[in-house]
């Protein structure tokens, strides 16, 4: 408060496209032998929420329809995937881009200014859009080591991005040729990163920061939002259908022993029905009550209006 910093914290206006969504299921909390993650499409499962005209009344322009509300998204999960009784475990994040460093370079005129440069041969076609310029800023970037193994709480964020070109500088008393680089205005396969922090601390000059070598892998997020985990569980009954067999309509016919339980939905429309008899031996001595359920023999001719109508 004393700085005026407060409400610091905005709601995400992603597009579907910067999500990555996975799952996993298991057929209860107790199993965890197998771990499989599987994929969603983001594209296809999760839409943003925009303004309406209640929400954008004497703005001009009109927000209606146009503008993201921010920070609300509607997630649908499909059936044919979601169709099974037990837990699924939806985890959704930032999507990942995985390429690898070209070059750990500098730039011809200011060669103080360190920065990775990445070949767009190297990146998936879909993901190419973000490597416009300055489009990858406050973008993540972590490490991989040569397993392929992420190397542990270690990353650097980008703070430009530009399209680059390679320019040969002889170095100082010897032969080789380092390549130096220099921003261009036209697109190129090349983009010069520049990362934070990349310069040495004052109190320790030669103490330069690592940002990578080349040929080695990387990942790179975004950091539109924080990721987010959601734990669904499929059962056969939520309170809805527990709350029939408490206070929903009931008939139980004394002809044939058919008792029939009605949702709650104001039509009574037939949930289900269970045959109702008592077993007994020989000498007539009752020994069981048992209420069986019909599954999907049905007797329809159980209409609740039908019956009270009589």
């Amino acid at each position: 408060m004393a700085l005026g910093a407060y409400g610091i914290k905005r709601p995400a206006d992603v597009s579907p496209e910067d999500v990555e969504i996975l799952y996993h299921f298991t057929p209860n909390r107790e199993s965890t032998t197998t771990f499989k993650l599987n994929r969603l499409d983001s594209s296809q499962v999760l839409a943003p929420y925009l303004h309406n005209s209640d929400t954008s009344t004497g703005t001009n322009p009109p927000l209606a329809g146009v503008e993201i509300l921010g920070g609300l998204y509607s997630l649908t999960l499909p059936n044919d995937q979601f169709n099974i009784k037990g837990v699924y475990t939806v985890y959704i994040r930032p999507v990942e881009i995985r390429t690898t460093i070209v070059d750990c370079g500098i730039l011809a005129a200011l060669p103080n200014v360190k920065g990775l440069v990445f070949d767009l041969n190297n990146v998936p076609q879909q993901y190419r859009n973000r490597f416009s310029p300055m489009s990858l800023v406050g973008y993540r970037i972590e490490y991989l080591n040569s397993d392929g193994s992420k190397v542990p709480n270690f990353f650097r964020v980008v703070t430009s991005n530009f399209y680059c070109e390679p320019v040969p500088a002889n170095l100082t008393q010897t032969n080789q040729v380092s390549p130096r680089y220099i921003y261009t205005d036209n697109p190129t396969n090349l983009v010069f990163c520049t990362l934070s922090p990349t310069a040495a601390p004052t109190n320790q000059p030669n103490a330069i920061p690592f940002i990578g070598q080349p040929t080695q892998g990387v990942v790179i997020t975004n950091t539109f939002f924080n990721p987010i985990t959601l734990d669904i569980e499929m059962v056969d009954h939520d309170f809805d259908t527990l709350a029939i067999g408490l206070y929903g309509n009931q008939t139980k016919s004394i002809e044939d022993g058919i008792y029939t339980l009605y949702d709650l939905s104001g039509a009574n429309n037939i949930y289900k029905q269970y045959n109702l008899f008592e077993i007994r031996d020989q000498f007539d001595k009752q020994l069981f009550e048992v209420r069986q359920d019909r599954g999907s023999q049905i007797d329809f001719s159980k209409n609740f209006n039908t019956v009270i109508s009589q």
